[in-house]
């Protein structure tokens, strides 16, 4: 994709001159109440370096930026109808509302949210009702406010779009809980045990009789022990469910460090009891406290994966496999023995440079900052999609009405689909309820379920990562965990590229928040392709700012195509 109307840097730049000056400068004024200088401090700033062109070309180039992205189609935002749909909102996000003892949402206090994200008015979200039974307990609404912030580089928060998510009583959205619930009973079973558990076999066998199920198939139409709880992106079905990055140590300067984590006790999940559903969905702390592990473990199984994108700090898998990527082979050394060296993409503009290596631009510490870099945007503009356009329900509060709508308590347009399911009566013998089994306490956190967070940074993350390595080249020694993830085998099988296993990695990261029961399977696609649509913005408006000849940036995306940017 290239930029609509963007000159060659060196032409636009050479076309500029000291004439420009007076023009761009008068430009400038109009930024001082955006910016919040007073004509002063402007003034200051211009006398200071009256004759730069530099300052001038800088300008030219910001401004041309923020015009091409103005200048791209508008986006649609298309919400599933759910809203309009049920008068008592029963298809939409209310977590931490009032709520009546059915869980569903004092509708009052809902269109008070509503309202707030539809003026912008920060006193507007003040006022928001909350339902915590004990308002000094009361859990907080996340950031709905985000949604709503600029930014100063690539797309612009609300002109990028995602599809309309499942509709409540749709097919798809039943084949969606029902593999949130499959995924909650198979938590503790090792990822390299799936082709021979007979639960899983029970899993797969449920999951390809749904009419509407999207997950991955054999032929399209076979759900399988290899293709149950996988990604949809290349590479996903190709080699063990975790990607190499989640598993080699991490070669971090001098202090190298292993991919083990601190996971939880098997067997033990949350919310599976109607009163403190009810309580967690108007606000209210959990009453129980997670159990932990004292063993160290590489990620073997749900559970471990749920525990990961509990607690990861924002980039911290991309940041991972940065140093992964970018540090050299050295077996003999314990410190950074993870490391593959992986080559460069092949439009890198320092390949075969006589008397010049890469650093600020295109080297090292270049690629560290920049696979870091789309995060915030990824979030400001999934957070506008929550919290602006869909509202989508949790998996937990679907759960829920399917619980009062089995036991008689309410009646809800649930699909057949879900109510002829074999996991409905597997759960309800194990835990005396439809719940969904959550791996947190509190359960999902306090934002709307479409799309997903870490998803959406996922995806932003590792299209950096894939524009700046050589998606091709084959990860050396590969790996995988003993079935208890306190050892790491050699693995043998089809080779590992660096690209299939970044899109893995992505996967792993936006299917982990599904294991955990806090986000669904559509969250997860629609968001991986979100985060890689901010990330490729971002990379044509840095494009012309090299003055390095470039010939832009090249990757293949989620859907298997090329792309330069």
């Amino acid at each position: 994709m290239s930029k609509n109307n963007s000159p060659d840097r060196r032409q636009f730049l050479g076309r500029m001159g000291g004439a420009t000056a007076a023009t761009l400068a008068a430009g400038a004024i109009g930024l001082e109440p955006l910016l919040g200088l007073g004509k002063g401090a402007t003034a200051v700033a211009q006398s200071a370096v009256p004759d730069d062109v530099r300052s001038d070309q800088a300008y030219a180039l910001r401004e041309l930026a923020a015009r091409n992205q103005r200048d791209l189609p508008a986006a649609v935002q298309t919400t599933n109808g759910d809203e309009a749909l049920y008068a008592n909102k029963i298809g939409n996000y209310s977590k931490g509302l009032p709520h009546n003892n059915l869980g569903e949402v004092d509708v009052t206090a809902f269109n008070a949210l509503v309202n707030a994200m539809s003026s912008g008015t920060p006193s507007a979200f003040e006022s928001i009702p909350m339902g915590a039974p004990n308002p000094a307990q009361q859990r907080k609404l996340v950031n709905p406010q985000s949604g709503l912030a600029f930014d100063m580089q690539g797309a612009d928060s609300h002109h990028l779009a995602q599809p309309a998510p499942p509709a409540f009583s749709s097919a798809w959205q039943a084949a969606e809980i029902a593999e949130n619930y499959w995924m909650s009973l198979l938590r503790d079973v090792p990822f390299t045990a799936y082709d021979t558990h007979p639960l899983v076999a029970a899993a797969a066998e449920d999951l390809t009789a749904f009419s509407d199920f999207r997950g991955p198939k054999v032929g399209g139409a076979q759900v399988t022990t290899g293709t149950l709880f996988r990604g949809f992106t290349q590479g996903d079905l190709v080699g063990p469910y975790m990607s190499q990055f989640l598993l080699r140590p991490i070669p971090f300067g001098a202090q190298g460090y292993s991919n083990r984590m601190y996971t939880l006790q098997p067997g033990i999940n949350y919310m599976t009891q109607y009163n403190e559903w009810l309580n967690i969905q108007k606000g209210a702390p959990p009453t129980q406290a997670q159990a932990f592990d004292p063993t160290p473990r590489y990620i073997r199984n749900g559970r471990d994966l749920s525990q990961w994108v509990h607690v990861d700090v924002l980039f911290q898998a991309y940041f991972q496999a940065m140093l992964i990527l970018l540090t050299p082979p050295s077996p003999s050394d314990p410190l950074s023995g993870g490391g593959i060296g992986a080559p460069p993409d092949a439009g890198n503009p320092y390949i075969g440079s006589l008397t010049q290596e890469a650093f600020g631009t295109f080297g090292g510490p270049f690629i560290a900052t920049m696979v870091c870099e789309p995060s915030t945007r990824a979030l400001k503009c999934v957070w506008y999609q929550k919290w602006g356009v869909h509202r989508r329900l949790r998996p937990e509060m679907m759960a829920g009405r399917i619980h009062n709508h089995l036991t008689g308590a309410a009646t809800y347009p649930i699909h057949a689909d879900i109510t002829r399911s074999t996991v409905l009566p597997r759960l309800f013998r194990k835990y005396d309820s439809f719940l969904l089994p959550m791996a947190f306490p509190e359960g999902s956190p306090l934002h709307p379920s479409y799309g997903a967070g870490h998803a959406t940074v996922a995806g932003a993350c590792t299209t950096i990562l894939k524009a700046f390595f050589d998606e091709s080249y084959v990860i050396p020694n590969p790996v995988i965990p003993n079935a208890d993830g306190t050892q790491l085998l050699p693995y043998s099988g089809p080779p590992l590229t660096v690209g299939n296993e970044l899109n893995k990695l992505a996967s792993n990261v936006g299917v982990g928040r599904n294991f955990a029961g806090v986000h669904w399977r559509s969250d997860y696609t629609e968001s991986l392709k979100l985060g890689e649509a901010i990330a490729l913005s971002m990379l044509a408006d840095q494009r012309a700012c090299y003055n390095e000849t470039f010939s832009g940036f090249s990757l293949t995306k989620f859907d298997g195509t090329t792309v330069t940017v």
